[in-house]
């Protein structure tokens, strides 16, 4: 068996950090592929893309296996699969009530929040200015960090549902996106954020991004 993760530029694809933590979590050996996003040169980046997936997304994870190969897109989707591949990595709650709950917290960030992603983009690596929020974005960040506080007292920590699973990958990059932006969060959100950004997975993917951006690439001269 042998697995390929396709990422893309790591100091913005928020998309693609939630895989990359549900495969780390793992512990299976994987190769990496990673696309630059908002390249301006041929070939496009959604040519570069089409390669690996119909979709023309990143992320995408290939598997190849006993002479066959499966290709996987979307992060939720991903992060499913490896699920059910690795059970001992206990990705999702063993009850049944509770992972149907940590469920509802993984989709709802997967399909929400629209406000807080258009405002506060990922920038992993960098430290920006707190932008002035708008009503729907202060909305938002109050549900989401009344779904961490509520898990969190729930479930005694140190992660959303106890141990470390699928939610805590799909929420990882708003945990970024809050230490970038310096939000001020309550102490039970800031030290969730801590323990998130302490994971070596977290720390991997952070001297990847800021290796990216001291290299200084026209995407971020022209920002």
């Amino acid at each position: 068996m042998a697995y390929t993760l396709i990422v893309g530029t790591k100091n913005w694809s928020s998309w693609s950090l939630r895989p990359y933590l549900a495969m780390r979590a793992t512990g299976a050996p994987f190769s990496e592929i990673t696309i630059r996003l908002r390249a301006k040169e041929s070939p496009s980046t959604r040519d570069q893309i089409l390669k690996h997936s119909p979709a023309g997304r990143v992320p995408v994870l290939k598997i190849e296996e006993d002479g066959r190969s499966l290709t996987v897109w979307d992060s939720l989707a991903i992060c499913e699969t490896l699920a059910e591949r690795h059970p001992d990595a206990r990705l999702w709650p063993a009850d049944s009530e509770t992972r149907a709950l940590a469920r509802s917290y993984a989709a709802e960030m997967h399909s929400g929040f629209p406000d807080l992603r258009e405002q506060m983009t990922m920038e992993f690596a960098r430290k920006l200015p707190t932008p002035t929020l708008s009503e729907a974005t202060k909305v938002q960040i109050e549900r989401i960090l009344e779904a961490w506080t509520t898990a969190l007292a729930e479930h005694g920590g140190p992660f959303l549902f106890g141990h470390f699973t699928v939610a805590d990958c799909m929420y990882a990059p708003v945990v970024s996106r809050f230490l970038t932006y310096g939000v001020a969060l309550p102490k039970a959100a800031q030290a969730y954020c801590a323990r998130v950004m302490a994971l070596p997975a977290m720390q991997d993917w952070g001297a990847a991004s800021k290796a990216e951006v001291d290299a200084g690439l026209p995407e971020y001269l022209s920002a």
